[in-house]
Parts: structure tokens; sequence; C-alpha cells
């Protein structure tokens, strides 16, 4: 089968070096355009550019994937099957209409839960102590379409973003080279979504990473997990924003008397220990605004932080 890939990211390029190494015909690998990155915004492309460069693949970057010029040049490549993987562009139904099958998506949640462009970071976010992968035959609805196999994994309490995504890519990269080949020999089935079991992933905000510190420990643990990749989970401390990227909780029990959550109850050679609405959080990682990632002892001893301080007040409050 002549196979035409979209992806951009890391989680995308395990599948695509997976296909190329069962030496399934990829004829195309589109992708986003380069941007600039770095301290000197110098322009670079995705990871599936360059496997594509070293691969002799064709590429491709349209700003726009569902205009006219795409659509042709798509079409005169003659695909059987497109397979499209955190590709960061939704494609219009005259896209998905283009290969001679169908079109596949690769999805990083057990769909129908968490549709949409940041599944693994919710799923922790959330709680949730299971996820997986979903490979669908796309509609034009995000996320929507029948499912053609689905495979789970856990969520231990020590995943963060980065280690679910490393996790979620191999298993979906294991998953995708069967039901190809499933295509190929007409023998898969097509499951509908529940459509009342649907829940969403939207994208992350700044805004999302901020530390409610009435939440309970445990839900902030898992924002700073879920977000250690992007936005990062934040607090103030004198005014500065607070990133914390290592956490660990602790039983407590409030009481009548107890701190206001926020409130630093402990500091020592473990770490900064906080007051949440159940259970006390001790952070072990952080970065305040225009200093380098340290452990808590370094901050510490760098900054006059003591007990009984509140994080979380800051003046735009």
């Amino acid at each position: 089968m002549n196979i035409v890939f979209f992806g951009s990211s890391k989680f995308a390029a395990f599948s695509l070096k997976a296909l190329l190494a069962l030496k399934h015909k990829v004829v195309c690998a589109v992708t986003q355009p380069d941007k600039p990155k770095g301290r000197g915004l110098l322009f670079a492309g995705t990871v599936i550019k360059t496997i594509a460069l070293d691969s002799g693949i064709k590429i491709y970057q349209p700003d726009n994937v569902n205009d006219a010029d795409t659509a042709g040049l798509l079409k005169e490549l003659k695909p059987d099957l497109f397979v499209v993987i955190a590709y960061g562009q939704i494609l219009a139904q005259k896209i998905l209409d283009v290969p001679k099958i169908f079109s596949i998506n690769v999805h990083a949640s057990l769909l129908p839960k968490y549709r949409g462009a940041a599944p693994i970071n919710w799923a922790i976010i959330k709680g949730e102590k299971k996820t997986g992968i979903s490979i669908i035959k796309m509609s034009k609805e995000m996320d929507a379409g029948p499912i053609i196999l689905q495979k789970e994994t856990d969520i231990n309490n020590f995943d963060t973003a980065i280690t679910l995504e490393e996790k979620l890519s191999v298993l979906a990269a294991d998953s995708l080279s069967a039901v190809i080949s499933s295509i190929e020999d007409n023998n898969y089935n097509l499951q509908p979504q529940d459509e009342r079991s649907v829940s969403f992933a939207p994208k992350l905000k700044k805004e999302d990473g901020r530390i409610k510190w009435e939440e309970t420990a445990q839900d902030i643990y898992n924002l700073i997990r879920g977000c250690i990749n992007w936005p990062g989970a934040f607090t103030y401390y004198n005014d500065k924003l607070l990133k914390i990227y290592k956490a660990r909780v602790f039983p407590y029990e409030r009481s009548a008397g107890s701190p206001l959550p926020g409130t630093i109850a402990d500091i020592s050679k473990e770490g900064i220990t906080v007051v949440t609405s159940k259970d006390k959080l001790t952070i072990e990682e952080l970065q305040i605004e225009g200093k380098r990632r340290m452990n808590a002892q370094d901050f510490t001893a760098g900054h006059k932080i003591c007990i009984g301080q509140i994080f979380g007040k800051n003046s735009d409050k």
C-alpha cells in the first residue's frame, strides 16, 4: 500500500520509524512548517521532517493542509491510506477522502475519553489510573470515528506527561503495524464510539497550570505531573512566579485550627511542605522566575523563606 504519513511530534516519530523498519511504503511525510526555536530563534523542522530527510521520503509542509494545492498534490501520490498521528492541523473531509481505502488516526487515549489535543496531560491531571491508545477510522468530527483497535496501559503514581508519552508512543508504534496489516488483508472491524462516555482534553493554556492550594495534595501532585512539559504547574512566592516540578504527598488530617491551604508548614532538607485542603505536599524541585531549576534545599538556602508564609499570593489576584 502507498501510505501518506501525517505527524509533527515526538509521539508520532516512533510510529513513522516503525513503519519504515517494517518496509511499509511511505510515499510522503506531511508535517508542520519549520518554526523558530531556541534562543537564537533559528528556523527548524519537526522531528518527522528529520526522519523523512534521513530516509529519503518526500516531505510536504503546508501552512494550511486543507487548501486546494494540498488536495491536488496528495491525489497525485495515489495513496491507499493516510496515517495521522499528532499532526497539529484538523483535516477537512475532502482531504480525508483522498486515499483509496480511508484515513486512520492514532490517538493517545482510550476513546471516547479525552478527545482533543492534550489527552496525555489531562489523563494525569484528572487522576486516571489507566489510559492507552486508540486507532480509529477518521471522520470529520474530531477523534469521533469508529475504533479499529485499542490498547491499554497503566498510569503509575510516578508517571509524568513526559514518561507517559514515551510509553504510549511505543504502544502506538507496535499497534499501528498490526492495524495496517489487518487493513491490507481486509480483516478488521469498526466499533462505533459510545457518545454517552465522551470527555475532552483541550490544548493546555498557561492558566491551566496554576496551583489551587485549596484542592487536595493528590490533585496538586497530579497537576504537577500532567503539566510538567507545558505549561508547568505554578504558584507565586513574593510576587514571583514559582514553578514546581517534583513533589510528594504526605497524609495530614485538617482540624479547626489548621493553617490555610498554601501555608508553608515545614522546611527541611527533604523539601518545603505545604498545607492543602487534604494532606500535605512536600516540594522537592522548583524554579522561581529568572532563576534556574533547583532542588528545594538549594532554593531555601538562597531565599528568605520561612514557616507560615503562604504560597499563591501575587499582585494580579
